[in-house]
Parts: structure tokens; C-alpha cells; sequence
């Protein structure tokens, strides 16, 4: 007799659901697809050579430490450098302040576990990370979602007569979107926070990978800025950043900032769930670090996203023009289309693959199933010529949809 699985999974786990993205990469894997899905960085700038001659260093110096087990908070020098980071943009951070993640998507798991009840408020910007929705569903939150606009998240909007628990951001570049956060609205979020007493946690994988237009404080940055030498004891900001889109994602090296009591209960659920990160992997951020491998790899980083940002953006205008309004973002990986025509885009995806051109659907976005007529395109992982050649796809097939279609293109 068979095993009746079903009868045996917690309840909770009837609020999870798989990533749209994580299946659509089975998919998109097929060297004939031009995927757009994917966030993922262009295989071509990793360090290679870099990582490579870090392994053989550590390796023939410190393999007794790079290959042990390691405390949970991560490796102490690791933490040293991103504390000092920090430091050099007014946050006064010691190590006691950071802790090392596997990549900055458990950063997300370990906070849904230690901040999170059933029914709690959690309000996201519209759309919002996928990620996150998938870490903290299945504990059963409630979501609401605040418009956005050009500028990012209207703060301005948040109804404060609610029992906030949490607001979850992600400033720079968000992933959908692709749009950035303005400096007023910074700073009305982190004093709104403050004065009425919610937490808020910044989401920042992609600050360094700006193509154009200055740079702007981070959220803990501006509280640091107000609070001064309080910032321990009265910060309500944990911010959660990556090397995943500047070293590699293969790494898995994340980490979290935040005042020390979040840090103490983070680590202790994380104890739980990998006991620490890898060593030989934070090892090697140290030295990519410490050797100026990261910052000089980073102009050609921006200036190849650069490229192709441009590119996608004027081969939508060739191949889409009319049909659809897109996002021109100023840095990241992103841009998030929405059809004029009333296609609906996971119908539209299904169609697409056919002629081998993948996207992500913009339901998947948001908690409550909108965003049907919206897409998530990313252009870091595509040369321009298959960027301009997906694009012509995708223009063709959302033209024939509209002719078989018209009902809902009207």
C-alpha cells in the first residue's frame, strides 16, 4: 500500500506554492530559448580566474579554517569588511550588527520565522519581489499592497490606522518593476516607521548596478542619519543585501544588517536551518574583496547591463510601440511591460515558449492574482542580438494574439 502523503504535511505547507521563475527555468534551460525569466547575471562576468586563484589560496593557507564548521553569525573577517562598508555611509555598524545569509533569499525565510504571526499586517509594494511572497505565505500574514509609481512606492498612501506589523521594500531598481525609490519618499518611510512604530525591511540586491542618474541613500543609511549613536537600541530597519549580482550567485552570500537583538534572534533560527553558511564560499568573498576584485570588475558589469538594458528598451519601442507601456529603468536587471490589448500574459507565455522566447507572468507578483496583463522581462543574461530577436518573437506573438483574440484586445 501506497504512503498517503498528503495526510502527513503540515497544514501550512497548503500555502505554498511553487516559484513561477524557479519551474520556467526547467524550461528556459533548453539552449534554443530565449529567456527573458530569469534573474540571472551574465555567466560571462564572473571572476573566474579570480575565484579560481582565491580557491588555491585559501586552500594551501587556511583549508583548516575555510573547510571547518564556522560560527552561525558567518566568518569573522567577512563580517569585519561589511560592517566597515557600512560604516564608510554613516551607519554605525560592528560585526555584532551583521550576519552572513545564504544568499539574501534566507535572509527573507529567517525573518518570515522570527517576526511573523498568523494575521499579521505585512504591506509590499505592487507588484513585489516573488521571493518574498513564497518565504512568508505559508505562515499565513495578512498582505496588503501600496501603489507604485515612477518614483517607487507611494508612501503618501499607507493607511497608518492599521495594525502595521512590517513594510517590505526594495528601493533600488525593484525586482519586478525595475523602479527606484526617490530620496523624499526614503525619508518619509523611515520617519513614518518610526512614528508608528512598525518595522521595515530594506531589500537591496541591487545598488551597485546603476546605468544612469545619481545614487541615493539606503533607507538604514537616512535612519542611521536621524538616530545617530541610537541606532542600536532605537533602529527599526533591517536591511538585507548580496553579492550574488556582483561576485556570483553561486557563491550564495548574503547577509543581513540590523540592530543586534534582530541579529541574535535571526541567527538563532538560522541555527535551525543551516547552522551557518558555507566557510569556503565567505572565504572567498573576503578575498575578492580585500584583493579589489568586485570593484573593478564592476564598471564592466554596468556598462554591459547598460547595453542591453538599451537594448531591450528600444527593441520593444520597434517591435511592441503601441501595444504596451514598459518601465526605463536606471539600473538592476528589469523591466516590467503591461499589455494595452487585454491579453492575458500566462496565456500569452504559454504561447510564447512555442517560439522558444520565455518571460515571466505578472501574477505572479502579487499576493492576490492581479497582474495578468503585465510581464516581467530581464535583459543582464541575453546578448543584445538575442535580446533584439526575442523581442521581434514576443512582438509577433502578442500581434497574433490580438488578431485571434479581439474581444479582449478591445
Amino acid at each position: 500500500m501506497s504512503t498517503n502523503w498528503s495526510s502527513h504535511f503540515a497544514a501550512r505547507t497548503g500555502r505554498m506554492s511553487a516559484s513561477a521563475i524557479r519551474e520556467l527555468l526547467k524550461i528556459t534551460a533548453r539552449p534554443e530559448v530565449i529567456s527573458f525569466a530569469g534573474g540571472l547575471p551574465a555567466a560571462e562576468t564572473f571572476p573566474v580566474e579570480a575565484i579560481q586563484a582565491a580557491c588555491e589560496r585559501i586552500l594551501s593557507t587556511n583549508a583548516h579554517v575555510a573547510l571547518q564548521y564556522a560560527p552561525t553569525e558567518g566568518y569573522m573577517p567577512l563580517r569585519e569588511q561589511i560592517a566597515a562598508m557600512y560604516r564608510a555611509r554613516g551607519v554605525p555598524a560592528t560585526v555584532d550588527n551583521v550576519m552572513i545569509t545564504t544568499g539574501s533569499q534566507q535572509g527573507l525565510d529567517l525573518l518570515g520565522r522570527t517576526l511573523i504571526d498568523e494575521g499579521d499586517l505585512i504591506l509590499t509594494e505592487a507588484p513585489t519581489y516573488v521571493g518574498a511572497l513564497q518565504a512568508w505565505r505559508p505562515l499565513a500574514p495578512h498582505f496588503a499592497s501600496v501603489p507604485t509609481d515612477h518614483d517607487g512606492m507611494q508612501i503618501d498612501q499607507i493607511e497608518t490606522s492599521l495594525p502595521i506589523k512590517l513594510l517590505y521594500l526594495l528601493p533600488n531598481f525593484q525586482n519586478p518593476a525595475g523602479i527606484t525609490l526617490c530620496a523624499e519618499r526614503r525619508q518619509e518611510a523611515v520617519a513614518l516607521a518610526h512614528r508608528h512604530k512598525f518595522l521595515l525591511i530594506e531589500d537591496d540586491p541591487y545598488r551597485a548596478l546603476r546605468y544612469s542618474g545619481q545614487d541615493i541613500p539606503a533607507l538604514v543609511e537616512i535612519e542611521a542619519q536621524m538616530l545617530g549613536a541610537d541606532w542600536n537600541a532605537a533602529g527599526r530597519i533591517i536591511h538585507l543585501g548580496t553579492f550574488s549580482k556582483v561576485m556570483a550567485p553561486g557563491l550564495r552570500i548574503g547577509w543581513m544588517l540590523a540592530p543586534t537583538e534582530a541579529i541574535r534572534m535571526a541567527s538563532l533560527a538560522k541555527q535551525g536551518a543551516d547552522l551557518h553558511s558555507s566557510t569556503l564560499t565567505q572565504c572567498i568573498a573576503v578575498e575578492l574583496l580585500a584583493n579589489g576584485v568586485v570593484d573593478a570588475n564592476l564598471p564592466k558589469l554596468v556598462s554591459l547591463y547598460r547595453e542591453r538594458r538599451d537594448t531591450m528598451i528600444q527593441s520593444l519601442e520597434t517591435f511592441v510601440g503601441d501595444c504596451a507601456t514598459w518601465t526605463h529603468p536606471a539600473g538592476g536587471l528589469f523591466i516590467w511591460l503591461t499589455l494595452l490589448c487585454g491579453l492575458n500574459t500566462t496565456s500569452l507565455m504559454r504561447e510564447a515558449l512555442k517560439k522558444n522566447v520565455a518571460f515571466v507572468s505578472g501574477d505572479s507578483f502579487f499576493f492576490d492574482g492581479r497582474g495578468a496583463d503585465s510581464m516581467r522581462l530581464n535583459f543582464s543574461c541575453m546578448p543584445p542580438d538575442k535580446i533584439r530577436e526575442g523581442v521581434r518573437r514576443l512582438g509577433e506573438v502578442i500581434s497574433e494574439q490580438q488578431q485571434l483574440h479581439p474581444v479582449a484586445a478591445q
